[in-house]
């Protein structure tokens, strides 16, 4: 992205934050679809978030979303569809730049969390699908191949070195910032996470300076959190819940209060919830 890619987005966007329009489903469809299109793709996979960290809280709403830039892309001539997948509780463990990239590449290494790897699978497969590979199975087959075998890891590095970047970083994890001060979270009883609120958490993270309060704020790219339990799993008493990293060690103790309003432990285990709720094309919606 950049600001030629789709100039009048960014003055658009601006007047959606002053008019309190920033969740207005055709400024958002039009907001994403614009860059889209101007990328120039043949064919589109969107992934639409649903729940407490999304635009969009409720499934009908991200359906409602998601079929209007299906409609857009299809209306352009592209081949789009999109996934309905949860954002209620964080995806993957890790939240904050610096983490993020390392859990990433930990996914394309075939060593990232279940639930970020199950969802890139599907995405990827979806995408190799709509480009005419093959079979939905033999798209899922694939993907999971490029990750066993390197090469998924092998050409994010190769684009990055094409972008100008430094791809030893993604091979050594050493090289990212670390952050000077950490803390830790921990169960104060045994039970079962039953609530996380992925919204809350995000804006721990804005807290320990991982994004911006303010415009001019700056971001603090080794500041963030990692999940060590997330929603269904079981704890104990004095489980280490989330490790804490920032350059403001005032920051610790006010996001420590933010996650225990997030997060319910309870003692009994909640109902399982999918990572992908729905497909949506054109003139199509397949829940699962």
């Amino acid at each position: 992205q950049s600001g030629n890619l789709a100039p009048a987005d960014k003055k658009l966007y601006a007047l959606r934050d002053v008019t309190a329009t920033v969740d207005c489903i055709p400024l958002i469809a039009s907001s994403i679809m614009s860059k889209k299109l101007a990328a120039g793709s043949d064919c589109i996979l969107l992934d639409v978030k649903t729940g407490s960290g999304a635009f969009m809280k409720t499934l009908d709403d991200s359906i409602k979303l998601a079929q209007t830039m299906v409609a857009i892309g299809e209306g352009a001539g592209r081949r789009t569809v999109a996934l309905i997948t949860d954002m209620d509780t964080p995806l993957g463990l890790g939240i904050g730049n610096s983490l993020e990239v390392i859990e990433s590449m930990d996914v394309l290494k075939g060593k990232g969390p279940k639930d970020l790897t199950e969802v890139s699978l599907q995405l990827a497969s979806n995408m190799l699908y709509l480009v005419g590979k093959g079979t939905p199975e033999e798209c899922r087959k694939m993907a999971e191949k490029a990750i066993e075998d390197g090469s998924a890891f092998e050409t994010f590095c190769t684009m990055v070195k094409e972008q100008g970047g430094d791809d030893s970083v993604l091979r050594d994890y050493s090289k990212f910032a670390q952050a000077p001060f950490k803390g830790e979270i921990k169960a104060e009883k045994d039970g079962f996470i039953t609530k996380m609120n992925a919204e809350a958490i995000g804006e721990m993270s804005v807290v320990l300076g991982a994004g911006r309060e303010t415009k001019e704020s700056d971001i603090d790219f080794s500041a963030g959190l990692i999940l060590h339990k997330k929603y269904g799993d079981e704890v104990k008493k004095g489980d280490v819940l989330v490790t804490l990293y920032t350059s403001k060690e005032a920051a610790l103790k006010g996001a420590e209060d933010m996650y225990r309003e997030a997060v319910v432990i309870d003692s009994s285990a909640p109902e399982k919830k999918p990572l992908v709720y729905a497909r949506v094309e054109k003139d199509k919606v397949e829940k699962y």
